[in-house]
């Protein structure tokens, strides 16, 4: 009986904020999965991994979590004053599914130096050092981000000071900037709060009527009060995750506040965006120690957040969940306004599990209605592993 070899393909294997995945140039895929399809749906799954019914993504490059099973695919753009397209895919870890719906912030912190170490961007608009400005067209959401990459003597700088909650080790900052961060696409003709209030009733059978702010900007976001569902907004990771009752609730706000939404039609359909919309639960500022064991101070903060994640309480905070925080905080009378302590703002450093994060964003109200130009923030991003990954031809 013969054997067919494995097939190999570049790849590199990357951290972008406090996330990890692995990266492709689009060139680099086998050409049946250079178009979107099962071809490459299934490929990216044997990537990672997925589905494991063991949960543990061992005969992969997944790390079993929602912030480790993760793939990029980047090429040059043919879009007008962008350098490159990035799509990205959140493949799912016991199910035969990738979600395609939606961003992930924190990776956007990789594309940048993983285009310009790929020859992706062109050698004219990268200086030798100081900062390259690498213009990002989102392709899964129809978005434009800036990324402001460091570089030194002529190669992009990994290796800095910048300490990022969540990171272990510090590493060189890179700043995004996500224009025009509320959604187009998606619900309600694309309006940033598509039920057209900044705070709703949500009736949630089985929990009851919460208050809620359900917004389009970084990623479809659900917020309510951490008192109205049973928390005080310091909780970690195990004191969710490890409640199959509080997923459950969880689950079940997310699927009502989609319907609400408009990004689903069914209750049903729920099953089939996983990675959107997110639900994240807000209370005013308390002292609490993070899962590192440091302190965070109610007066370091101007709130708290925790936000769920793929079914799970994400141990920090996705980078556009942090997008829909500062743009809801701008925004006066939103839920994570009021935990902020309500009025105009341009800038919260929030609370998370692993400690704190800052994100500012500039609102502005014409017309009735709210719009955001720009939400800001800071993350790392580093190569850990460059090569082919292998994967069976099957």
């Amino acid at each position: 009986m013969s054997h067919k070899p494995q097939i190999r393909i570049p790849a590199t294997y990357m951290r972008g904020g406090t996330s990890k995945g692995v990266f492709f140039r689009l060139d680099d895929l086998p050409e049946g999965a250079r178009v979107p399809g099962t071809t490459r749906d299934a490929l990216l799954q044997r990537v990672i991994g997925s589905p494991d019914p063991y949960g543990k993504q061992i005969d992969g490059m997944g790390g079993a979590t929602s912030s480790t099973s993760k793939t990029v695919i980047v090429s040059r753009s043919t879009r007008p004053d962008h350098d490159v397209d990035y799509l990205f895919g959140q493949v799912a870890i016991d199910k035969a599914f990738v979600d395609w719906s939606g961003n992930c912030g924190n990776l956007t912190a990789a594309v940048g130096p993983f285009a310009i170490a790929g020859g992706l961007v062109d050698p004219a608009r990268v200086p030798h050092d100081g900062i390259a400005t690498v213009r990002i067209w989102q392709a899964n959401i129809g978005k434009t981000i800036i990324a402001h990459v460091p570089m030194t003597d002529g190669a992009v700088q990994e290796t800095g000071d910048f300490e990022l909650d969540g990171v272990t080790f510090p590493a060189a900052e890179v700043q995004l900037e996500f224009l025009d961060p509320a959604a187009e696409e998606e619900g309600a003709g694309g309006a940033m709060f598509p039920t057209g209030n900044v705070v709703d009733d949500l009736e949630v059978p089985g929990v009851g009527t919460l208050r809620a702010t359900l917004i389009n900007a970084g990623i479809p976001t659900i917020f309510v009060e951490a008192a109205a569902v049973g928390y005080t907004g310091t909780e970690l990771q195990d004191v969710i995750n490890g409640d199959d009752r509080a997923l459950a609730m969880f689950e079940t706000i997310r699927a009502h506040g989609a319907l609400r939404m408009g990004l689903i039609r069914s209750l049903d359909q729920i099953a089939t965006r996983q990675h959107t919309p997110k639900v994240a639960f807000v209370a005013g500022p308390a002292d609490y120690v993070a899962s590192s064991g440091k302190p965070v101070k109610a007066g370091d903060i101007d709130l708290l957040v925790r936000a769920m994640s793929m079914g799970k309480l994400h141990h920090a905070m996705m980078g556009t969940a942090a997008v829909a925080i500062g743009t809801a905080a701008a925004i006066p009378g939103t839920l994570v306004n009021l935990a902020a302590g309500g009025g105009e703002r341009q800038a919260v450093r929030f609370g998370h599990p692993s400690g704190t994060l800052r994100v500012g964003a500039q609102a502005a109200l014409a017309n009735g209605r709210w719009t955001v130009t720009k939400a800001i923030m800071s993350r790392s991003a580093r190569v850990l592993m460059q090569g082919c990954v292998r994967v069976p031809v099957d």
